[in-house]
């Protein structure tokens, strides 16, 4: 028995397999019609080249032929999406919407993210009348579709059209929800709906479901809530009737022109990244009376009632050498902190607005805050989140970090210790960010 032609007969295959796409590439059909046929006389089971001179056929409207190979395809490849995708454009060609329906589906179950096959399923049922399954079909495309395709000019009216038909049953949807809700949202307070009401934004696309990414240690099963309510806590009323104190102090250290530090300051030979514009600039400025867990004494003692009130009423982050931190933070006029995330979500930010001109504002996941002076804003700086001051005028909060309300006692010390063991561990010198 001689079996040594099979290796030849192999490379013979793959090489007019190749030598096909390259024709295609060069626009000459033909010639690629040619490398499949003669694939398929090499090799009767090979289906990539059965699929791709029955899509030939199929554009020249050699119908039956274009069938027949596409089916032989599937037969050896059951799970090729792209000739189930070509069988369902024969089926919708011939008018059997149900028979290209099965097919496109047999497409999508063999590449799920494929968004092509979702766009033609989308089609097909708008064609027979199902508008609620196709704007669905329409979401999954828009889903799985790459930034480049979405960018395709000759997409774009495509892009528009499933957009369209998205957006319109979203609407249809919320209405539909709402009018089963049987009155339970009627004389409703703003906090007793609030978390529903971003369900009900999410469920009929307003918003998009927002999450924590703690860039260094991750504490599970915290929420990811964009904004706290500080009327929640029975130690934001005694911060925010400091007010006038703390921002006396203040307004002495800008009359004093006491030095501000560039918040930022990348250590040499690390990447900048997305804070590369304000990177050792007074753009975005510090005054800090507490860094890095020690107390600047000199600064400090400027501001003795802010400080005081902290100490005395804020639950603050504590980790030896690493927090608390309290301090002014200015930003210049036309001034803009591009989106990041916080390293940990076992703390919260804080802020006293205290300097609040016009056009500025926080943006936290999807919701966007405008800061009142004297009215605490806490939140957790693990969600994406960005501040502008777009003013003409300088902007400064004083901000603090506090422990996050939902860790017991025993998760603070807990968390304080491991902080402390991974500083240990890489030595206090490394670059662990803001953890």
């Amino acid at each position: 028995m001689n079996t040594s032609p099979q290796a030849p007969l192999s490379q013979a295959l793959a090489q007019l397999l190749d030598q096909g796409t390259q024709w295609v590439q060069q626009g000459q059909q033909d010639r690629a019609a040619d490398c499949w046929r003669r694939a398929i006389e090499i090799a009767p089971d090979c289906a990539p080249a059965l699929n791709s001179l029955g899509a030939y056929c199929l554009a020249r409207g050699r119908i039956d032929e274009a069938q027949g190979l596409l089916e032989r395809a599937i037969l050896h490849a059951p799970g090729m999406a792209i000739a189930h995708a070509n069988l369902s454009r024969i089926h919708s060609q011939r008018g059997d919407s149900h028979a290209a329906l099965s097919a496109i589906d047999l497409a999508i179950r063999a590449e799920p993210t494929s968004w092509g096959p979702h766009m033609e399923r989308a089609r097909l049922l708008e064609s027979v009348g199902r508008e609620r399954e196709a704007s669905k079909a329409w979401g999954s495309a828009l889903a799985y579709m790459p930034e480049a395709a979405r960018q395709s000019p000759h997409l774009q009216a495509l892009i528009q059209q499933a957009s369209s038909s998205v957006q319109d049953n979203q609407a249809q949807l919320r209405t539909f929800l709402q009018d089963r809700l049987n009155g339970l949202t009627e004389q409703r307070g703003h906090r007793e709906l609030e978390r529903f009401n971003h369900c009900l934004d999410i469920v009929t696309g307003r918003r998009s479901f927002v999450t924590a990414r703690p860039l260094m240690l991750p504490f599970p099963r915290l929420p990811a809530i964009p904004f706290f309510h500080p009327e929640d806590y029975d130690w934001t009323s005694k911060v925010e009737a400091a007010f006038p104190e703390v921002l006396r102090e203040l307004q002495s250290l800008l009359e004093q022109q006491r030095d501000f530090v560039p918040y930022v300051q990348t250590q040499e030979g690390q990447p900048k990244g997305q804070f590369a514009a304000l990177d050792r600039t007074l753009d975005w400025g510090a005054y800090f009376l507490w860094k890095n867990g020690r107390r600047i004494d000199a600064q400090a003692d400027l501001c003795p009632r802010t400080e005081a009130v902290l100490l005395e009423h804020a639950p603050l982050n504590t980790v030896s050498n690493r927090a608390p931190v309290a301090f002014f933070s200015a930003l210049k006029p036309g001034t803009h902190i591009p989106p990041h995330n916080g390293a940990t979500n076992t703390r919260l930010t804080v802020h006293l607005p205290l300097i609040i001109p016009r056009d500025c504002a926080l943006r936290v996941g999807e919701e966007t805050h405008v800061w009142k002076p004297g009215k605490l804003v806490m939140f957790d700086d693990t969600i994406e989140h960005e501040a502008w001051n777009f003013s003409d005028q300088l902007r400064v909060v004083l901000i603090f970090d506090v422990w996050h309300p939902m860790l017991t006692d025993l998760e603070r010390r807990l968390v304080a210790h491991t902080v402390e063991g991974i500083m240990a561990y890489y030595g206090e010198g490394a670059d662990l960010g803001e953890l």
